[in-house]
C-alpha cells in the first residue's frame, strides 16, 4: 500500500488530470496550471489550508499568481507536507523521502515523494531540454558530502540520469582526485563525445586546486556544473569567484550551474554568468525583502533593462503532492524580460542551507 492508495477516488482523478498536464505543460499554460494546482493544494494539503486561513485568503477568488500566498519553506523542517493523502507512519516510512543536510543539532527538512515516476520524468525533460538525450552523455558526479547520506535528492536525480545513459564509464567520486582525472581525461580522447562533469562546489575547488594536469580547455563537449554549497569546507564565495577560480584552474572557458534543494523537484540550469532559465514546471517570482506578500513585477512589466533585486519565491509544479508555492531564503535578481534569474545571495540571520547556494 502506497500514499497515493490513500488518496479518495474524486481526489485521485482530479490528481491524474493535474499529473498529466503537469508533464505536458507549455509556456502559455503554465499560468492557468499553476492557479489549478494552487486550488487543488489549498483545499486539499491541511497545511497549506491553515496557512491561507490565517492568512485570510480565499483560493477561489484568487485569479494571478502574484496573488498566491507562497509557503515559507521552513514548513518543510517542522511539518509533514503532503497534499491528498492520509500521512500515516507506516506508509511514510515506505515513501521516497529526501532530507536536507542540515547544520548540527538543527531541524532538517523532509520532502515526501510518493510518486518517483513523477519527480524523474520532469527532471528528465528539464534536462534534456537544455542538454540533449542523457543517453549521449557520460556523467562524472563528485558529489562527497552527499554521497556520505543516504536520502540527497541530488544524488538520487544524477543516480536516474546515469541509468539513462548507454555510457558505462558514468560514476560518482567520493575524494579520488587521481581517478576522476584520470576517467576524465580517458573520456575527452573522444571529442564527439558528451561529458557531464557534475559536483559540489567546495569538492570542485579542492579538486582544481589540487590537480596541476587538469587542462580542459581543448575540449567543446565537457560541461564544467557546480551545484553550489561549501558545506562548512570551506570559505563561502560568490558564484563568479567560484567560476573564476575554476575557469583559470580548468581552462575550461564557461562553468554552467543547477539551482535546486530538498524542498522542490524540479530545477533550473545556467549555462554560464550564473544566469538560469525558467523550466517547464518552475518559475521564480521576486518579493520585496520587507513584506514577503508583496511580489515585484516581472522584468519586462518593470521596464527595459530593469534589474530588481528581492526574495526568492519558486513555483514547482512537480511539487503537486507537497506544496508548489514556496518562499525561499534565498534572494535573487531578474535579468531581462524571459523569466531568466540570478541567485546572489540568502536573507540575513538564516540558516546556511544544505544545497545549492553561494552566499553573500
Amino acid at each position: 500500500m502506497s500514499l497515493l492508495s490513500t488518496l479518495s477516488a474524486d481526489v485521485a482523478a482530479r490528481r491524474a488530470r493535474l499529473r498529466q498536464q503537469i508533464l505536458t505543460v507549455t509556456p502559455a499554460s503554465f499560468e492557468s496550471l499553476a492557479l489549478a494546482v494552487f486550488r487543488y493544494q489549498a483545499e486539499h494539503n491541511p497545511i497549506y489550508r491553515q496557512y491561507l486561513h490565517y492568512l485570510h485568503v480565499r483560493p477561489e477568488q484568487t485569479s494571478s499568481l502574484r496573488e498566491v500566498p507562497f509557503m515559507p519553506i521552513g514548513f518543510f523542517r517542522n511539518h509533514t507536507i503532503l497534499t491528498g493523502v492520509d500521512p500515516r507512519p507506516d506508509l511514510l516510512a515506505d515513501t521516497l523521502t529526501f532530507a536536507s543536510s542540515g547544520t548540527t543539532g538543527a531541524a532538517t527538512s523532509r520532502h515526501y515523494v510518493p510518486d518517483p515516476a513523477l519527480y524523474d520524468a520532469v527532471s528528465t525533460r528539464i534536462f534534456e531540454q537544455l542538454y540533449g538525450p542523457l543517453r549521449n552523455v557520460t556523467i562524472l558526479a563528485l558529489l562527497p558530502s552527499y554521497l556520505e547520506r543516504n536520502n540527497s535528492s541530488l544524488v538520487y536525480m544524477v543516480q536516474r540520469f546515469m541509468a539513462q545513459t548507454d555510457a558505462d564509464q558514468s560514476g560518482f567520486f567520493l575524494n579520488d582526485f587521481d581517478a576522476l582525472t584520470t576517467r576524465l581525461h580517458q573520456l575527452l580522447q573522444r571529442p564527439a563525445h558528451k561529458t557531464l562533469l557534475i559536483g559540489v562546489t567546495f569538492g570542485l575547488l579542492d579538486w582544481a586546486e589540487s590537480r596541476t594536469d587538469v587542462s580542459l580547455a581543448d575540449y567543446p563537449n565537457l560541461i564544467l556544473m557546480e551545484t553550489g554549497g561549501m558545506k562548512g569546507r570551506r570559505k563561502e564565495l560568490l558564484r563568479e569567484e567560484v567560476h573564476d577560480i575554476l575557469t583559470s584552474r580548468t581552462g575550461v572557458p564557461i562553468v554552467h550551474s543547477e539551482y535546486g534543494m530538498t524542498e522542490l523537484l524540479s530545477q533550473a540550469y545556467s549555462l554560464g554568468q550564473g544566469v538560469f532559465s525558467p523550466s517547464p514546471t518552475l518559475r521564480v517570482l521576486l518579493r520585496d525583502i520587507n513584506d514577503p506578500f508583496t511580489i515585484y513585477p516581472a522584468a519586462d512589466a518593470a521596464g527595459p533593462g530593469a534589474r530588481q533585486s528581492g526574495g526568492i519565491n519558486v513555483i514547482d509544479l512537480a511539487n503537486l503532492d507537497s506544496c508548489s508555492f514556496l518562499e525561499t531564503q534565498d534572494l535573487g535578481q531578474y535579468v531581462g524580460a524571459d523569466g531568466h534569474f540570478r541567485v546572489i545571495g540568502r536573507f540575513d540571520n538564516s540558516d546556511v542551507r544544505g544545497c545549492n547556494l553561494m552566499v553573500l
